[in-house]
């Protein structure tokens, strides 16, 4: 019989990476495992989401220490082998803690067992060749070298029981108590089959330029064996959000709702569309359309001077108080009827490759731009040059289309810090038909849509 393997993972506002990481850990072809949580008062939806797999228990820190921390858990747990996770790691197979546990079941002698980091496709430059550098692909044993590290890592429960972490140290508990571990005559082996993706490297600093090109030689020298970590958007929770306030109109004797619901339903990676109305009969609309509209908006989030923010997060409150979590939010508006059939799942995918907070759609802009200053306009451009010369800018849309984590939203933003910014090249979708004032506009969507749509 399998030896029982008791996995903790340290948590600390995990939102956007608790999910991948677990549904990992419960893909694994070694079965015989509990999990337990040491959380250091996420603020965000770390718990939540981990409440959505079977985790075994969940335990609380006030006063966070590496080491503390660990312990705690460990306290808590019953199998033979303890396996430590960052709650930010994900493992690359489902053979990452089979690796584990065949290494140290090799040798009595083996006190502990840690696996290789591999870097996230949008991680820096420095964090790259940190990982690469550190967590090479010759399996070694360690008699002397104490480097040990508990972001992915599996040692042995009775020699915890008899060597805890140090309680009190503020970090490198591992190294300390892999140093204690050698000086007990006991080895430490490195794994690099046991392999997790890890976004930040161990040092995180250095010139960018000279990291880049470390990297870039690491990366020609191995051979194609050094990969990027990907989340992938099908084994995610991905919701979208559809504001409209009053009545919508028609465009061709369609509503023009129905255009950004039609959108929404192609994505092959939307789970759920939701529509926050504040009308009875657009909510009935959307609910005839085959989406979901699970209240109205109240009406003191119609106001003209209420912001899509506070819009956002009233929704994102009801829905998370309904149960419906989510690691990523597209926001579309019902203004515009033009999209491409994959754009939004290709923001999506360049989301998510590049580790951005937000990315909203935007198109390119040649001309002249400029921005008013009391009673004078400023050119705000380089000027008339020749356009091959001119700096490229970009006209945001995001009511077309913008990708965003649910973090933003319940903190009433729709943005955060990292922006991207996702280049589409046609120009009917910036067509934006608002309200009676946009006649024009409608009439051009009109006639766009009986010109491709006879």
């Amino acid at each position: 019989m399998s030896k029982k393997c008791s996995i903790i993972i340290r948590t600390k506002n995990e939102e956007r990476w608790i999910n991948s990481c677990l549904s990992a850990v419960y893909e694994q072809t070694y079965k015989n495992i509990e999990v337990i949580i040491v959380d250091n008062n996420s603020s965000d939806r770390t718990i939540d989401n981990a409440k959505e797999f079977p985790v075994d228990k969940i335990i609380n820190i006030t006063d966070y220490l590496p080491g503390k921390s660990l312990n705690l858990g460990i306290n808590e747990a019953s199998g033979d082998y303890i396996v430590c996770l960052s709650g930010h790691c994900i493992p690359v197979n489902n053979f990452w803690l089979e690796s584990l546990v065949n290494a140290i079941d090799e040798n009595d002698n083996y006190a502990g067992v840690y696996g290789r980091q591999e870097p996230m496709s949008f991680s820096t430059s420095s964090d790259k060749r940190d990982l690469l550098l550190t967590f090479g692909l010759d399996r070694r044993v360690q008699e002397q070298d104490s480097f040990f590290h508990n972001a992915n890592s599996i040692i042995r429960k009775e020699l915890w029981d008899k060597t805890p972490f140090d309680d009190n140290i503020t970090n490198i508990e591992d190294r300390i108590w892999a140093q204690e571990m050698i000086r007990n005559g006991y080895n430490i082996v490195y794994e690099p089959k046991a392999s997790v993706y890890h976004y930040h490297g161990i040092h995180q600093d250095g010139d960018k330029q000279r990291c880049t090109s470390i990297v870039n030689i690491i990366e020609n020298l191995s051979g194609g064996k050094c990969n990027s970590g990907k989340i992938n958007p099908e084994k995610i929770r991905v919701n979208a959000l559809i504001p409209i306030k009053g009545k919508t109109q028609d465009i061709n004797g369609v509503p023009l709702i129905k255009y950004t619901i039609d959108s929404a339903k192609k994505s092959k990676y939307i789970d759920r569309i939701f529509v926050i109305a504040d009308d009875p009969k657009v909510k009935e609309l959307a609910q005839s359309l085959g989406v979901e509209s699970p209240f109205e908006r109240p009406e003191s989030l119609s106001k003209d001077y209420v912001s899509l923010e506070a819009v956002f997060k009233y929704a994102m409150e009801y829905l998370e108080d309904s149960g419906v979590l989510s690691d990523i939010i597209v926001t579309l508006e019902p203004t515009f009827p033009f999209r491409p059939d994959s754009l939004i799942d290709n923001m999506i995918e360049y989301t998510l490759l590049n580790g951005l907070d937000s990315v909203i759609a935007a198109i390119l802009e040649s001309g002249s731009l400029w921005k008013e200053d009391s009673d004078n306009f400023s050119r705000i451009d380089s000027g008339d040059v020749p356009r091959k010369y001119k700096e490229r800018t970009l006209i945001g849309l995001r009511g077309l289309c913008c990708v965003t984590h649910p973090v933003f939203l319940r903190n009433e933003r729709i943005l955060g810090n990292k922006v991207g910014l996702y280049e589409i090249h046609n120009q009917l979708c910036r067509v934006e038909v608002r309200d009676n004032e946009t006649l024009m506009d409608k009439s051009i969507a009109n006639l766009i849509i009986n010109e491709y749509n006879p």
